[in-house]
């Protein structure tokens, strides 16, 4: 039985494993409005971001309205969106790292561009490697190196995406720049 309950968690959303093993713990998940149930799962993961985004902000009586931006914060999440899901990615074996030459057409090309660029001004030297970007006809490319060979095969089996999603910053950037600051100075 148990078997069959972890492979069906593996196809389940984050939120449904919750609400299945807070129902195997014998509690409520659903916020209940008199009778009906209210839906908690906004439908999208950029809405989703943005939803949370302006939760934190209408919560902060410190918040400078005058400076927020969330549609700032909508341009980036269209970045990250046309990167991770259709830019195309290329990784090639360089003296202690890997070079990932990242491509895509239009609006996807200025969306990878806009994305390594950052996301190497943001992370070089975190951890020990080495970040470094430059714009390319096509995209842009991103070398990443290692000081300790140890970390190639780590280098390797994350591939650009996962080097890309390294680091637990990303939260912290979209509450910048919603609130009208340059995360990446």
């Amino acid at each position: 039985m148990i078997r069959y309950v972890f492979a069906a968690m593996i196809f389940m959303t984050p939120a449904a494993v919750h609400a299945q093993q807070d129902h195997a713990a014998g509690k409520e998940h659903a916020v209940h409005n008199g009778s009906q149930a209210i839906a908690h799962e906004p439908g999208q993961a950029a809405f989703a971001a943005i939803q949370e985004i302006v939760g934190i902000l209408v919560a902060d009586p410190h918040t400078d309205w005058s400076t927020v931006n969330i549609d700032a914060l909508r341009r980036h999440l269209v970045d990250m969106s046309n990167v991770t899901l259709y830019a195309g990615s290329r990784a090639i074996p360089v003296a202690k790292g890997m070079r990932y030459e990242v491509t895509g057409k239009g609006a996807v090309r200025a969306s990878v561009r806009r994305m390594i660029m950052a996301h190497a001004m943001t992370m070089n030297g975190k951890g020990g490697w080495s970040y470094r970007a430059e714009d390319r006809a096509e995209g842009a490319a991103l070398t990443v190196t290692a000081p300790n060979p140890a970390e190639l095969a780590k280098l390797r089996g994350l591939g650009f995406f996962g080097v890309l999603a390294l680091g637990m910053h990303h939260q912290e950037h979209h509450l910048m720049i919603a609130r009208g600051h340059s995360p990446h100075h």
